[in-house]
Formats: C-alpha cells, sequence, structure tokens
C-alpha cells in the first residue's frame, strides 16, 4: 500500500500528511471528550441536583402540555410556584 501511495502522491505531501495524523486524532479524541462531558452537565436536572432520565423528561413534558390544556387536576403541576397575588420569595430579598 505504501508503494502505490508514494507513487500517486508528492513524496513531500506523505510527509506532511504522516506528520498530521496525531494531531489530528487527538484534537478528536478530545473534542468528543469535551462534548460529552458538556452534554452530561447541561442535562435537565431536578432541584436536588440528580439527573432526570429521558423517559422521565419525556413524560413530564407531554403531561405538563396536557395538563395545561385540559385545565384538568394536573394544572397545579404547571402552575408557576407562586400563585397570583402571592410574592415571590425573591421579591423581598
Amino acid at each position: 500500500m505504501g508503494d502505490f501511495l508514494s507513487s500517486v502522491l508528492p513524496p513531500g505531501l506523505i510527509d506532511v500528511l504522516s506528520a498530521l495524523i496525531p494531531p489530528v486524532v487527538v484534537g478528536a479524541v478530545f473534542c468528543t471528550f469535551i462534548i460529552q462531558l458538556l452534554r452530561k452537565e447541561m442535562a435537565p436536572r431536578r432541584m436536588d441536583g440528580s439527573l432526570v432520565s429521558k423517559d422521565e423528561a419525556a413524560k413530564v413534558g407531554d403531561g405538563a402540555e396536557g395538563a395545561a390544556g385540559s385545565g384538568g387536576a394536573g394544572a397545579a403541576d404547571a402552575a408557576p410556584i407562586a400563585q397570583s397575588g402571592e410574592r415571590a420569595e425573591s421579591d423581598g430579598r
């Protein structure tokens, strides 16, 4: 295979490519690690800091839309923490 590449590519280009391959591999692994770390850190969390699983997040999203639209018993879940006429906790600070 090396003879084929040397016959097709100029000799200087083979040296450049062989010098660039290790940094490109290291950079790709580093970027993959950083992207995975950022996705994990930006995942939805509960108030206590624990991660919300994908299944629970989908159920909560579907339930909140359905409850808000129907005005049923689940509407209290979609309501804000401070009810109308009440002050939010941060207002007095």
